[in-house]
Protein backbone atom coordinates (compact mmCIF):
# COMPACT_ATOMS: atom_id res chain seq x y z
CA UNK A 1 0.00 0.00 0.00
CA UNK A 2 1.37 3.40 -0.85
CA UNK A 3 2.74 5.90 1.97
CA UNK A 4 0.47 8.15 3.07
CA UNK A 5 0.76 11.78 2.11
CA UNK A 6 0.64 15.27 3.96
CA UNK A 7 0.28 17.06 0.56
CA UNK A 8 -2.37 16.59 -1.88
CA UNK A 9 -1.09 14.20 -5.49
CA UNK A 10 0.02 17.01 -7.54
CA UNK A 11 2.12 16.51 -11.04
CA UNK A 12 4.13 19.02 -13.09
CA UNK A 13 2.65 20.49 -16.51
CA UNK A 14 3.94 17.03 -18.17
CA UNK A 15 2.53 15.21 -15.94
CA UNK A 16 4.88 13.58 -14.23
CA UNK A 17 4.52 13.12 -10.53
CA UNK A 18 5.44 15.36 -7.86
CA UNK A 19 6.81 14.32 -4.62
CA UNK A 20 7.23 15.36 -1.36
CA UNK A 21 10.69 15.44 -1.63
CA UNK A 22 10.65 16.83 -4.78
CA UNK A 23 8.56 19.54 -3.50
CA UNK A 24 10.85 20.35 -1.17
CA UNK A 25 14.05 20.53 -3.16
CA UNK A 26 12.15 22.61 -5.50
CA UNK A 27 11.52 25.37 -2.57
CA UNK A 28 14.84 24.77 -2.05
CA UNK A 29 15.69 25.75 -5.25
CA UNK A 30 13.55 28.70 -5.64
CA UNK A 31 15.17 30.31 -2.90
CA UNK A 32 18.40 30.57 -3.99
CA UNK A 33 19.34 33.08 -6.75
CA UNK A 34 22.46 31.64 -8.94
CA UNK A 35 24.75 34.36 -7.84
CA UNK A 36 24.16 32.89 -4.27
CA UNK A 37 25.65 29.63 -5.27
CA UNK A 38 28.13 30.87 -7.77
CA UNK A 39 26.37 29.83 -11.26
CA UNK A 40 26.47 32.21 -14.06
CA UNK A 41 22.88 33.41 -14.89
CA UNK A 42 22.03 33.50 -19.01
CA UNK A 43 19.27 34.19 -20.86
CA UNK A 44 15.51 35.05 -19.51
CA UNK A 45 14.38 33.00 -16.36
CA UNK A 46 10.81 32.06 -16.38
CA UNK A 47 10.81 31.00 -12.43
CA UNK A 48 13.09 32.84 -9.71
CA UNK A 49 15.64 30.43 -7.86
CA UNK A 50 18.13 27.66 -9.14
CA UNK A 51 16.82 25.62 -12.20
CA UNK A 52 17.24 21.76 -11.75
CA UNK A 53 19.99 21.15 -14.11
CA UNK A 54 22.08 23.76 -11.95
CA UNK A 55 21.22 22.01 -8.96
CA UNK A 56 22.19 18.55 -10.67
CA UNK A 57 25.44 20.40 -11.83
CA UNK A 58 26.11 21.95 -8.12
CA UNK A 59 25.91 18.73 -6.50
CA UNK A 60 27.61 16.38 -8.99
CA UNK A 61 24.70 14.40 -10.24
CA UNK A 62 22.78 14.05 -13.38
CA UNK A 63 19.97 16.09 -14.58
CA UNK A 64 17.96 12.56 -15.11
CA UNK A 65 19.06 11.12 -11.92
CA UNK A 66 17.80 14.33 -10.15
CA UNK A 67 14.59 14.21 -12.04
CA UNK A 68 14.01 10.83 -11.06
CA UNK A 69 15.12 11.21 -7.42
CA UNK A 70 12.44 14.12 -7.09
CA UNK A 71 9.47 12.35 -8.98
CA UNK A 72 9.83 9.14 -6.26
CA UNK A 73 11.80 6.80 -8.67
CA UNK A 74 14.60 6.44 -7.20
CA UNK A 75 14.68 5.08 -3.64
CA UNK A 76 18.68 4.23 -2.71
CA UNK A 77 20.11 7.72 -2.84
CA UNK A 78 23.42 7.24 -1.01
CA UNK A 79 23.94 9.72 1.64
CA UNK A 80 26.74 10.81 -0.16
CA UNK A 81 24.07 12.38 -2.83
CA UNK A 82 21.79 13.89 -0.58
CA UNK A 83 24.62 15.14 1.25
CA UNK A 84 25.87 16.42 -1.58
CA UNK A 85 22.59 18.25 -2.50
CA UNK A 86 22.34 19.45 1.17
CA UNK A 87 25.60 21.46 0.24
CA UNK A 88 24.86 22.87 -3.16
CA UNK A 89 20.99 24.13 -1.54
CA UNK A 90 23.12 25.29 1.47
CA UNK A 91 20.66 23.78 4.15
CA UNK A 92 21.23 24.39 7.52
CA UNK A 93 20.90 21.39 9.94
CA UNK A 94 17.06 21.00 10.70
CA UNK A 95 16.43 21.29 6.70
CA UNK A 96 19.38 18.46 6.01
CA UNK A 97 17.96 15.95 8.33
CA UNK A 98 14.62 16.95 7.35
CA UNK A 99 16.07 16.39 3.29
CA UNK A 100 16.93 12.88 5.04
CA UNK A 101 14.31 11.83 6.26
CA UNK A 102 12.11 12.40 3.15
CA UNK A 103 15.26 10.41 1.08
CA UNK A 104 15.59 7.64 3.20
CA UNK A 105 12.17 7.13 4.90
CA UNK A 106 11.18 3.81 6.57
CA UNK A 107 9.77 0.53 4.47
CA UNK A 108 6.42 1.27 3.39
CA UNK A 109 3.70 0.09 5.52
CA UNK A 110 -0.01 0.04 6.23
CA UNK A 111 -0.88 3.15 7.03
CA UNK A 112 -2.10 3.18 11.05
CA UNK A 113 -4.00 5.53 13.46
CA UNK A 114 -1.62 6.39 16.10
CA UNK A 115 -3.45 4.89 19.48
CA UNK A 116 -4.65 7.71 21.85
CA UNK A 117 -2.09 9.99 23.48
CA UNK A 118 -1.81 9.43 27.09
CA UNK A 119 0.36 11.79 29.92
CA UNK A 120 2.59 9.37 31.94
CA UNK A 121 2.51 10.21 35.63
CA UNK A 122 5.36 10.99 36.27
CA UNK A 123 5.71 13.66 33.37
CA UNK A 124 2.21 15.16 34.94
CA UNK A 125 3.89 15.00 38.74
CA UNK A 126 6.96 17.05 36.86
CA UNK A 127 4.86 19.28 35.44
CA UNK A 128 3.10 20.24 38.68
CA UNK A 129 5.88 20.35 40.76
CA UNK A 130 7.14 23.07 38.54
CA UNK A 131 4.56 25.58 40.52
CA UNK A 132 5.32 29.30 38.43
CA UNK A 133 6.63 27.71 35.49
CA UNK A 134 4.14 27.49 33.16
CA UNK A 135 4.39 24.31 31.15
CA UNK A 136 2.60 22.33 28.83
CA UNK A 137 3.31 18.38 28.05
CA UNK A 138 2.67 17.84 24.13
CA UNK A 139 2.03 14.76 22.00
CA UNK A 140 3.96 13.88 18.72
CA UNK A 141 1.25 16.27 16.59
CA UNK A 142 1.18 19.11 19.59
CA UNK A 143 -2.07 17.72 21.40
CA UNK A 144 -2.00 18.97 24.84
CA UNK A 145 -1.87 15.66 26.86
CA UNK A 146 -1.31 17.73 30.62
CA UNK A 147 -0.50 21.33 31.71
CA UNK A 148 0.29 22.67 35.54
CA UNK A 149 -2.03 24.95 36.35
CA UNK A 150 0.31 28.40 35.53
CA UNK A 151 0.96 26.58 31.82
CA UNK A 152 -2.98 26.35 31.29
CA UNK A 153 -3.67 30.04 32.89
CA UNK A 154 -0.96 31.71 31.06
CA UNK A 155 -1.42 29.74 27.60
CA UNK A 156 -4.97 29.03 27.09
CA UNK A 157 -6.95 30.25 30.43
CA UNK A 158 -10.45 30.19 28.60
CA UNK A 159 -9.98 26.38 27.92
CA UNK A 160 -11.17 24.25 30.71
CA UNK A 161 -8.52 23.16 32.56
CA UNK A 162 -9.37 19.24 32.47
CA UNK A 163 -9.62 19.51 28.59
CA UNK A 164 -6.92 17.97 27.96
CA UNK A 165 -7.71 14.87 30.07
CA UNK A 166 -10.73 14.13 27.98
CA UNK A 167 -10.12 12.52 24.55
CA UNK A 168 -13.26 14.33 22.68
CA UNK A 169 -12.26 18.17 23.84
CA UNK A 170 -8.52 17.30 24.08
CA UNK A 171 -6.75 20.88 22.67
CA UNK A 172 -4.68 21.21 20.19
CA UNK A 173 -1.67 23.40 20.13
CA UNK A 174 -1.45 24.16 16.38
CA UNK A 175 -5.38 24.11 15.90
CA UNK A 176 -5.85 26.51 18.65
CA UNK A 177 -2.99 29.22 17.18
CA UNK A 178 -5.12 29.30 13.91
CA UNK A 179 -8.08 28.44 14.35
CA UNK A 180 -8.79 30.21 17.80
CA UNK A 181 -9.06 33.93 17.32
CA UNK A 182 -7.98 34.10 21.38
CA UNK A 183 -5.04 32.28 21.14
CA UNK A 184 -4.12 35.17 17.92
CA UNK A 185 -4.34 38.01 20.48
CA UNK A 186 -2.82 36.03 23.00
CA UNK A 187 1.02 36.25 21.04
CA UNK A 188 2.53 39.87 20.18
CA UNK A 189 4.60 38.31 17.23
CA UNK A 190 1.52 35.69 15.43
CA UNK A 191 3.16 35.68 12.42
CA UNK A 192 6.80 34.04 13.68
CA UNK A 193 4.44 31.94 16.02
CA UNK A 194 2.23 30.57 13.37
CA UNK A 195 5.34 30.30 10.53
CA UNK A 196 7.31 28.33 13.72
CA UNK A 197 4.69 25.86 14.39
CA UNK A 198 4.27 24.55 10.79
CA UNK A 199 7.90 24.33 10.26
CA UNK A 200 7.97 22.08 13.72
CA UNK A 201 5.21 20.00 11.99
CA UNK A 202 6.64 19.66 8.91
CA UNK A 203 9.93 18.06 10.31
CA UNK A 204 7.82 15.68 12.79
CA UNK A 205 5.44 14.70 9.81
CA UNK A 206 8.49 13.66 8.27
CA UNK A 207 9.28 10.98 10.94
CA UNK A 208 5.79 9.71 11.06
CA UNK A 209 4.45 9.74 8.03
CA UNK A 210 2.23 6.25 8.13
CA UNK A 211 0.26 7.57 10.93
CA UNK A 212 -3.21 9.07 9.62
CA UNK A 213 -3.69 11.68 12.09
CA UNK A 214 -1.06 13.98 11.15
CA UNK A 215 -2.59 13.30 7.25
CA UNK A 216 -5.86 14.24 9.10
CA UNK A 217 -4.93 17.73 11.21
CA UNK A 218 -3.09 18.52 8.03
CA UNK A 219 -5.81 18.78 6.05
CA UNK A 220 -7.91 19.62 8.65
CA UNK A 221 -5.96 23.16 8.73
CA UNK A 222 -5.27 23.76 5.22
CA UNK A 223 -9.19 23.59 4.67
CA UNK A 224 -9.93 25.52 8.04
CA UNK A 225 -6.70 28.12 7.36
CA UNK A 226 -5.90 30.21 4.64
CA UNK A 227 -2.59 31.23 6.49
CA UNK A 228 -1.52 27.36 7.73
CA UNK A 229 -2.21 26.20 3.68
CA UNK A 230 0.10 28.89 2.89
CA UNK A 231 2.61 28.62 5.26
CA UNK A 232 2.52 24.26 4.72
CA UNK A 233 3.17 24.74 0.66
CA UNK A 234 6.45 26.99 1.97
CA UNK A 235 8.13 23.28 3.32
CA UNK A 236 10.19 25.52 5.83
CA UNK A 237 10.94 22.97 7.99
CA UNK A 238 12.40 23.74 12.01
CA UNK A 239 12.67 21.60 15.00
CA UNK A 240 12.37 23.93 17.59
CA UNK A 241 14.18 23.69 21.10
CA UNK A 242 14.04 27.13 22.59
CA UNK A 243 13.77 30.22 21.96
CA UNK A 244 11.52 33.72 23.06
CA UNK A 245 7.93 34.39 23.32
CA UNK A 246 5.95 37.48 23.58
CA UNK A 247 2.61 37.19 25.33
CA UNK A 248 -0.13 39.83 25.02
CA UNK A 249 -1.82 38.36 28.38
CA UNK A 250 -5.62 39.37 28.99
CA UNK A 251 -5.00 39.69 32.91
CA UNK A 252 -1.26 39.97 33.04
CA UNK A 253 -0.46 42.28 30.11
CA UNK A 254 3.04 42.06 28.03
CA UNK A 255 5.09 38.90 29.19
CA UNK A 256 8.46 37.92 27.74
CA UNK A 257 8.91 34.56 28.32
CA UNK A 258 12.10 31.81 27.55
CA UNK A 259 10.60 28.76 26.00
CA UNK A 260 12.47 25.41 26.22
CA UNK A 261 11.03 21.80 24.71
CA UNK A 262 12.21 18.95 26.88
CA UNK A 263 12.30 15.42 24.55
CA UNK A 264 11.04 12.81 26.87
CA UNK A 265 13.61 9.43 26.25
CA UNK A 266 10.99 7.20 25.12
CA UNK A 267 11.33 8.73 21.89
CA UNK A 268 7.77 9.33 20.90
CA UNK A 269 7.47 12.42 20.17
CA UNK A 270 6.39 13.96 23.11
CA UNK A 271 8.02 16.83 25.27
CA UNK A 272 7.71 19.04 27.85
CA UNK A 273 7.45 22.80 26.65
CA UNK A 274 8.25 25.01 29.62
CA UNK A 275 8.51 29.19 29.99
CA UNK A 276 10.24 31.10 31.94
CA UNK A 277 11.18 34.69 32.59
CA UNK A 278 14.29 36.79 33.18
CA UNK A 279 14.94 36.71 37.26
CA UNK A 280 14.08 40.01 38.33
CA UNK A 281 11.64 41.33 35.10
CA UNK A 282 8.82 42.48 35.35
CA UNK A 283 7.05 39.11 33.71
CA UNK A 284 9.06 37.32 36.44
CA UNK A 285 7.18 38.93 39.11
CA UNK A 286 4.20 39.05 37.13
CA UNK A 287 4.22 35.15 36.92
CA UNK A 288 4.99 34.49 40.68
CA UNK A 289 1.82 37.18 41.61
CA UNK A 290 0.12 34.74 39.15
CA UNK A 291 0.98 31.62 40.28
CA UNK A 292 0.05 32.72 44.29
CA UNK A 293 -3.37 33.40 43.24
Amino acid sequence: MDRPSTDPPRATASGSPVTELGEFLRSRRDRLAPGDVGVSSYGRRRVPGLRREELALLAGVSITYLTRLEQGQSQNASAEVIDALARALQLDPDERAHLFALAHPAPAARPYRSQSEHARPGAERLLHAMGDVPAVLLGRFNDILAWNRTGHLVLAGHLDPEAPSHLDRRPNQIRLLFLDERMRDLYVDWEDEAALAVASLRFVAARFAEDRRVVELVGDLSMNSPEFARLWAGHDVRLCTSGTKRLHHPELGELTLGYELLHLPEGNGQRILTHTAEPGSASSAALRRFAAT
